[in-house]
């Protein structure tokens, strides 16, 4: 790898070429494998936003476990204590871990084994991938079209699955072998997992159990997988894997590196890094259900931080209402005393703010705020 990003620094300046993005795309990979010592102006952050890192350590990010919820406890004399502390985590954290989630630990496994093999090949076999800004679909380096914003430190690959009128296999790697296949076994366990979820908060917001599937748009929604790759960083104290932000969809289910730490969330005003379980999945509120709740569930600004010693791979799925379904409060979550805090949108409409801008804290939601 390193060789042919040489290869490509002699012939193109180190940057390729690509249709409709403001800039050159570079492989953070590719910068990774060179042997550079110091990080590019383009991924440094200011001074004021930077993590605090030493030796690798971010001392000043205490290591939290959020709420672990094991949904085995949803059958039997243990479901109301479940129900509770899941309520408690979406309104509260934002944030929780689910073990005993039902997808086999031999379908986790192989999705991370060839989501790594993956960014093992060669970077011309990868590059046949390569994304625009319309869809995203594809291999991908940035988020956001602003020419001359900073970047993140991190390359991913993205692609759907549902709607199946948008689903292309054709799209998803060919190489390895078992990629598609695998990522397709997958998808249906975590959407599986997902309907199970939503059905539980519906329930919790005391609504009709079906009522958050059916404001998705019943079986007509999206659900896409976005498997990132945080290469080694030279100055991991200077940028972001991934810039802070709040998810814009439905639900997330992420898969986080077995053996890397790098997810942080805000609490209380401050940065702490997430402590993940093996073999669980860490589940997020996107700012749908905070709109769809009213509030009363919150989307949380998250980040992801580097490291100099090691590479990382997450996979996040993401459980997303049908595009053109227009969002607003649940009539039922609204009154005299709890007006509608957001104003009517479609999807489509609202993810065009990341699309375009990249990853900017809670600053989309927050902008539709009716008080605003």
């Amino acid at each position: 790898m390193a060789k042919q990003c040489q290869q490509l620094e002699v012939a193109g300046g180190g940057a390729l070429p690509q249709a409709d993005w403001p800039e050159p795309i570079q492989r953070v990979q590719c910068l990774a494998e060179s042997g550079i010592s110091e990080l590019p102006p383009r991924y440094v952050r200011p001074e004021n936003e930077r993590p605090t890192i030493i030796d690798n350590h971010h001392d000043t990010e205490p290591v939290i476990s959020i709420p672990v919820v094991d949904l085995s406890g949803l059958e039997g004399p243990d479901r109301q204590e479940t129900m509770r502390k899941i309520s408690d985590a979406c309104e509260n954290w934002g944030f929780f871990q689910v073990i005993n989630h039902g997808v086999p630990l031999k379908v986790i496994q192989r999705a991370r084994e060839v989501g790594r093999q993956f960014f093992d090949l060669p970077l011309e076999e990868k590059q046949v991938y390569a994304n625009s800004p319309k869809t995203y679909e594809g291999y991908g380096s940035r988020l956001g079209i602003e020419k001359g914003a900073i970047l993140d430190w991190g390359d991913y690959f993205f692609q759907h699955f549902l709607p199946l009128s948008i689903k292309d296999v054709n799209k998803w790697p060919a190489k390895p072998t078992a990629y598609r296949a695998t990522m397709d076994e997958y998808s249906q366990q975590i959407n599986k997992l997902c309907r199970l979820l939503m059905s539980v908060f519906s329930t919790n917001l005391g609504l009709e159990e079906g009522y958050l599937q059916e404001a998705f748009g019943g079986d007509d929604i999206g659900q896409c997988l976005r498997m990132n790759y945080y290469p080694k960083c030279p100055q991991p104290n200077m940028t972001f894997g991934l810039s802070p932000h709040s998810d814009p969809g439905g639900i997330t289910v992420l898969l986080p590196d077995e053996a890397v730490q790098g997810l942080q969330i805000l609490k209380n005003g401050r940065w702490v890094m997430v402590d993940p379980v093996p073999n669980a999945f860490i589940v997020n509120i996107g700012d749908q259900l905070q709109i769809l709740s009213n509030g009363i569930y919150k989307s949380v600004e998250h980040r992801v931080v580097v490291n100099s010693n090691k590479d990382r791979l997450s996979l996040a799925m993401f459980y997303n209402p049908n595009g053109d379904k227009v969002l607003s409060p649940a009539q039922k979550l609204v009154d005299g005393n709890s007006p509608p805090l957001y104003a009517p949108m479609t999807f489509n409409e609202y993810r065009l703010f990341i699309r375009k801008r990249g990853p900017r804290g809670k600053s989309q939601v927050n902008s539709i705020t009716k008080t605003n």
